[in-house]
């Protein structure tokens, strides 16, 4: 059911009809953007309440301003309605609702069980059904912790493959003892069972049983003399009992997940304690970006619904806690059982053990908004700072930088940063493999990625930032200068040349004409930004430039032999670790990799030797 004038929306005449079933309404803009997605348990009561003339906020206003035309979707249910809301919102991200910004794949710790000596890894991404995943983790830093845990309990091998493979000698990690040498030959497999048993056993929560298995192991060794042994059993009950004293909270059982919001003036911050078997195996912060949602119990119910309904990410627990009461609670608990396939309950007001964590994650919650309020603060400084130094009209709000990168003219790549009002906008970030220039002309290649950008930006109707950089002189900024020219655009331009000692502090600016010298102190915090900027485009140039050297040249070695394709090319990537290793490998090597016959190995080798 649709709704739209040319004009102005008639939502006198698009209430008289609507239903009161439950469902989902959406609403556009006269260009057909779509603003907001909404659900709603009776859509007339809802709908209506965007109409009334007072009691709106001030966002909302803004929104209602904005509406051309509204559609509708009518559900079975409100739980469908739920579901179908988080849907759209993932799908579109309407600039209305509140956005999950942060919308990276959650990371897990991956054993290789089918390999013959399993190894532990962080992994993100699709799961294979070959391999064994524990998880998921809040953030990468608490996989890896807990991977250094299991180094030093369990010494299970955490080196790639290819490393393991191609060894004759233990490494380092054996000599610290985090590693039994199982690539050399070192251990036994039926001790690696073992401890793979208790790395298992670990990774599933069950601390407490696995205690009490390496506390009987160690008084049968003492028992036999095999004073050795029990020293290893030891030192493991140590490394849990430690683990116990830093993470479990007084009486904590069981898994929960605890979300705290804080508000205030300068955002929002939601942070996240993931508890498993009574202890807290990470955390997380989160800056959603709030929609027309002001109160702290809409945001958090908007947040949960995407962080569990929208991302389903494989792991909800049966207990999620909230430091805000949430109005559409049990929604939430119907669409978590439909799509977990189990009884979840979202609760507030809690006692005890649940009660700490619900503090301890609001005040996480409070210091981690602290902290990025006062970083906010110092970016605008330095953006005001900057807008003072060079006399623009305004505080550059965007702000552009593009870099060149090569290794005596190949594989050739641009970078172009945004700097936003939030620091670096990474999402935004883009590289330009650069073709069908003159070897090591830099002078080329800046106008090619700036002409790339810059037309692309036009067609498609994008705003053009306040402010663009160049990495480097005259030579460049004439360049930019050129394209703007042909393009028909005027953006205010920032040539940074490095000086003669090519030391930090030591550059020369030019603003809009190569004649015109921008000379800053050092302690400028308009240099110390430009300088960030100017870093952060070379950093991101030189990781292109690698990643694009290094495609190249394993594409030498291995593009061109008879009877390997893709697959066939990256199993012996995967398996050696790199085009040099696959050419120093034997025939009977080269055998071993999957998908490799003898004979194919035999062909690979005689290739590989000949040219």
């Amino acid at each position: 059911m649709t709704q739209n004038t040319p004009e102005v929306f008639d939502h006198k005449t698009f209430l008289r009809n609507l239903t009161t079933r439950p469902g989902v309404y959406r609403m556009y803009s006269v260009d057909k953007e779509l603003l907001y997605v909404g659900k709603a348990k009776n859509l007339k009561n809802r709908v209506s309440s965007y109409f009334r003339s007072r009691g709106l906020t001030n966002k909302t206003v803004a929104l209602v301003s904005r509406i051309h035309s509204i559609e509708i979707t009518i559900t079975h249910s409100e739980t469908e309605a739920l579901l179908l809301e988080q849907t759209l919102i993932k799908n579109h991200r309407p600039p209305y609702n509140i956005l999950l910004v942060d919308d990276k794949s959650y990371p897990y710790i991956k054993l290789t069980s089918q390999h013959q000596w399993p190894g532990l890894y962080l992994h993100r991404g699709a799961r294979s059904n070959s391999d064994e995943f524990y998880g998921p983790f809040p953030s990468a830093s608490a996989v890896r912790e807990s991977l250094v845990l299991l180094q030093k309990a369990f010494r299970i091998r955490q080196c790639e493959d290819a490393v393991f493979e191609n060894r004759n000698k233990p490494c380092l990690q054996y000599q610290i003892k985090r590693c039994k040498a199982p690539c050399v030959g070192y251990v036994s497999k039926e001790e690696i069972d073992k401890d793979l048993a208790k790395t298992r056993a670990f990774l599933k929560g069950k601390s407490q049983d696995l205690i009490h298995t390496i506390e009987k192991e160690m008084d049968s060794a003492a028992a036999s003399y095999n004073y050795e042994q029990a020293a290893e059993y030891r030192d493991q009950l140590l490394f849990l009992r430690k683990v116990q004293e830093q993470q479990y909270v007084a009486g904590g059982k069981g898994n929960v997940d605890v979300f705290a919001v804080v508000k205030q003036a300068a955002g929002v911050c939601i942070h996240f304690l993931m508890v498993r078997d009574g202890r807290m195996i990470g955390s997380r912060s989160f800056f959603p970006k709030p929609g027309i949602e002001e109160n702290e119990s809409l945001i958090m119910a908007g947040f949960l619904a995407q962080y569990y309904l929208a991302k389903h990410h494989g792991d909800c627990p049966s207990q999620i806690l909230s430091n805000v009461p949430l109005e559409d609670a049990r929604w939430l608990e119907a669409a978590l059982k439909e799509q977990y396939s189990k009884t979840v309950t979202v609760q507030h007001a809690v006692r005890s053990t649940n009660a700490k964590w619900l503090e301890l994650a609001k005040t996480n919650a409070a210091e981690q908004l602290q902290l990025r309020m006062s970083h906010g603060a110092q970016i605008t400084a330095r953006l005001e700072a900057l807008q003072e130094a060079l006399s623009l009209e305004k505080i550059p709000e965007r702000i552009e930088c593009f870099d060149i990168s090569h290794s005596s003219g190949e594989a050739t790549t641009a970078s172009c940063v945004v700097f936003d009002q939030d620091g670096p906008n990474k999402s935004l970030y883009r590289k330009f493999n650069i073709e069908d220039v003159t070897a090591g002309d830099d002078y080329a290649a800046m106008s090619q990625a700036i002409h790339r950008r810059y037309s692309r930006l036009q067609k498609e109707g994008t705003a053009l930032p306040d402010l663009l950089i160049v990495d480097g002189g005259k030579g460049q900024m004439n360049m930019a200068l050129d394209v703007m020219q042909g393009l028909a655009i005027s953006i205010p331009l920032l040539g940074v040349a490095k000086g003669e000692t090519r030391k930090p502090g030591m550059e020369t600016l030019f603003f809009e004409t190569t004649d015109n010298v921008v000379l800053l102190p050092n302690h400028s915090q308009a240099l110390h930004l430009i300088q960030h900027i100017r870093d952060e485009a070379h950093r991101f140039a030189i990781t292109g430039h690698r990643a694009r050297r290094g495609k190249a040249r394993i594409g030498s070695v291995l593009d061109d032999i008879p009877q390997v394709g893709p697959g066939r090319r990256r199993s012996l990537i995967r398996h050696f670790g790199s085009a040099l290793a696959v050419k120093s490998a034997s025939v009977e090597e080269i055998a071993k990799v999957s998908g490799i016959s003898k004979s194919l190995a035999q062909s690979i080798y005689d290739y590989l030797h000949s040219t």
